[in-house]
């Protein structure tokens, strides 16, 4: 069995509850490192918010960060991910058998009638007659 942090589940899903660290991660996936200033460049908020977002990310495991020089570059980790991804399936699994349970007994229920229940094409007309003055009344014009 895989043994799950709760501290590093808890990171991990609350920095990726954020929209701007989605799009960070997606950006950090398209190339293999960026510089803090061209992720920076590509969000209409500033760079010390960007910075803070950088922080919760690398606190959660799903960026590293080095310095080369002036320039702080960053890069995808994808363990923290994984390891998410993982205590997800299990509940996937979990989800999948319920709904898979329901969908078989709705289809069960389908194929078998209800005696309480009679579709209208199914019943017979009645044969017997109508009393006199209780038919249709013909309209007269």
């Amino acid at each position: 069995m895989v043994y799950f942090s709760d501290v590093q589940l808890d990171r991990a899903f609350a920095a990726l509850a954020d929209p701007t660290r989605r799009a960070i991660l997606d950006r950090l996936a398209q190339a293999s490192e960026l510089a803090v200033t061209e992720i920076a460049g590509r969000f209409e908020v500033s760079l010390p918010a960007v910075m803070k977002h950088l922080d919760v990310l690398a606190r959660a495991g799903l960026i590293e960060r080095a310095k080369t020089g002036r320039t702080v570059n960053c890069r995808l980790r994808t363990e923290p991910m994984e390891t998410a991804m993982q205590w997800l399936a299990r509940y996937e699994r979990f989800w999948t058998e319920r709904l898979d349970a329901l969908a078989k007994f709705v289809e069960e229920d389908q194929c078998s009638p209800s005696p309480a229940f009679t579709p209208k094409s199914s019943r017979r007309r009645s044969t017997t007659t109508r009393p006199a003055g209780l038919g249709r009344r013909r309209h007269r014009g």
